[in-house]
């Protein structure tokens, strides 16, 4: 999908120090990739293990109502699994109470600790938030069929349930290219299909990107990136508080 001009554009790296691991930092595989509506220090590419990403969890409050229930992301425990997505390093208690309120309050997920691993560096402990069988919301397992056309038939007060899929799996797409996951592209198929079989326009129901960002790689050249090693050598933590800081806008999902 083409970047739309309101975007905002934020940087997306694949290395994290020792001394930035220190902050509080938080798994983000859905929704929160695309649309983090928080202020962050950093992000980063990785995973994390144990885990299969499903669209297994009901949503009224954003991308579906309370009489047609939409189908949004969670991870599902698979001790073979690896779950590819972004770690932010959060700033502030303002993001901790947003993302309660959105995940948990509004959402139906649990938050807990996993390991991430990022593209460079050493492992960390993360924030994720999980849905899981226990809340109302649960829809659980289901045919990728089924599941499309529940999509395609939904929306919510954030928008179109077709735009949260495909906004993710191009997010996988782009930054996670040597990667496939089978759930989420298989979707992605069924939904496009359904689409296009049901002659809706995809651009009316991907929205304006209000609030959404892009993320781009920054090459180092050489010198930059050693000069970075030698000061992360030196330095303390004060390293993450020159990061500047994103701010994105928009708090819905």
């Amino acid at each position: 999908m083409d970047v739309q001009e309101d975007m905002e554009v934020v940087e997306l790296q694949d290395e994290v120090f020792y001394s930035e691991t220190k902050a509080l930092w938080v798994f983000a595989y859905g929704s929160l990739c695309w649309k983090p509506g928080f202020k962050f220090h950093k992000a980063v590419t990785g995973h994390v293990k144990g885990y299969q990403r499903r669209f297994w969890q009901g949503n009224t409050t954003h991308r579906g109502t309370e009489e047609r229930p939409g189908r949004v992301a969670t991870l599902v425990e698979d001790y073979k699994g690896m779950v590819h997505g972004v770690a932010f390093a959060i700033s502030g208690d303002e993001a901790v109470s947003y993302l309660a309120k959105r995940e948990c309050l509004l959402g139906g997920y649990i938050s807990q600790f996993t390991t991430f691993f990022p593209l460079k560096g050493e492992p960390f402990k993360v924030l994720a938030y999980v849905a899981t069988p226990k809340n109302p919301l649960w829809m659980g397992e289901a045919d990728d069929k089924d599941i499309a056309h529940q999509i395609v038939d939904c929306s919510g007060p954030s928008g179109h349930n077709v735009e949260y899929l495909v906004r993710l799996a191009d997010f996988m797409r782009e930054h996670f290219s040597d990667e496939h996951d089978s759930h989420l592209f298989n979707l992605e198929k069924e939904v496009l299909e359904l689409v296009s079989r049901k002659n809706m326009c995809l651009h009316t129901l991907m929205g304006s990107g209000e609030g959404c960002v892009s993320f781009i790689r920054k090459e180092l050249s050489r010198s930059e990136s050693e000069s970075t090693d030698d000061e992360d050598r030196i330095e303390s933590f004060e390293h993450t508080t020159r990061v500047q800081e994103k701010t994105l806008r928009c708090l819905n999902l």
